[in-house]
């Protein structure tokens, strides 16, 4: 039984758990969807109520009825690599490759329709209050008046994007910022704006579960430290342990938004408590891996070379 890593040609992410994964002695076949059709290829057939299905890519060719898992790592857009490429050639790409994958009886990291309702950061808010979380207070909104009486209300308040970085060549840092007491929020009206209550930390938790696995690493913050995402602190990650209501409140969060993987994101404050940000369903672990030296990528190995259920 095979895996399939679903990504583009420079991961190194990926290139770590393909590793493991040839330590195990698990096949596996490497697969960008931006090379569909070209480099890449498939076929499918439907007859008399029997499926059968093929992917090949350099060389390599796999079975649909041969998937033991598919991991959704970091794929191109379909269609990208194409001799002419068209929004119509994308979408026709996507819907035969995703599809038929669809139709095997492989376990997915993470299922695709999962994948994308856990990256609403709306809902993500949601379901961490659900799933016993510490979440800042926030609030959504296209209204000035509202964004203006909540800053009010907890006086240091910082704005992030609803969605992420934004598309384009080069892409844009949107870091999170604290809202100056005198803002004018009329512009609030031209988008949606997330305002957050600003927690005071004293370190970043990155807690990476890969099924029941969790690793968990802290590094401590400067004073007055905003967004652990831009800027050198002079600090690198180190493992920490996982309280166990944060452990419980993972299993619970993962259970519920249907998640085999995800990157949560902490600020710990100066009592310890650490409140939720953000879940990544498809977050990097890499650099964790690097600094701290817990094997995530052997965990996220075992995982796919599994038979079974999801865990």
């Amino acid at each position: 039984m095979t895996v399939l890593i679903l990504t583009c040609e420079q991961d190194v992410t990926a290139d770590m758990v393909v590793a493991q994964l040839h330590r195990r002695g698990v096949p596996l076949v490497r697969f960008d969807p931006a090379d569909l059709p070209g480099e890449g290829a498939l076929s499918a057939e439907y007859v008399r109520g029997e499926f059968r299905g093929y992917l090949s890519t350099g060389g390599r060719v796999v079975s649909m009825d041969g998937l033991r898992s598919i991991w959704v790592r970091r794929p191109g857009e379909p269609a990208a690599h194409a001799a002419e490429p068209s929004e119509w050639l994308t979408a026709e790409s996507g819907q035969a490759l995703y599809g038929v994958l669809e139709c095997t009886g492989a376990r997915w990291m993470n299922e695709r329709d999962a994948a994308a309702k856990a990256r609403l950061k709306p809902w993500q808010l949601r379901l961490a209050h659900h799933s016993g979380f510490p979440v800042p207070a926030t609030v959504v909104t296209t209204y000035p008046r509202v964004a203006r009486q909540f800053a009010e209300q907890y006086r240091h308040v910082v704005v992030k994007a609803v969605s992420g970085k934004p598309p384009g060549e080069p892409p844009m840092a949107l870091p999170t910022t604290l809202v100056p007491p005198d803002t004018d929020f009329s512009d609030v009206a031209a988008g949606p704006t997330l305002l957050q209550r600003y927690i005071a930390k004293r370190a970043d938790i990155r807690l990476t579960a890969v099924g029941d696995r969790l690793f968990a690493a802290r590094k401590p913050a400067e004073p007055g430290q905003v967004d652990g995402r831009y800027g050198d602190t002079g600090h690198t990650w180190e493992p920490v342990e996982v309280q166990p209501r944060v452990e419980r409140s993972v299993a619970l969060y993962r259970k519920l938004a249907g998640l085999a993987y995800g990157a949560f994101d902490f600020a710990e404050d100066s009592e310890g408590t650490w409140w939720f940000l953000e879940c990544n369903q498809g977050g990097q672990f890499g650099f964790i891996e690097l600094e701290t030296g817990q094997p995530i990528a052997d965990a996220v190995a075992e995982w796919l070379g599994a038979p079974g259920e999801c865990a």
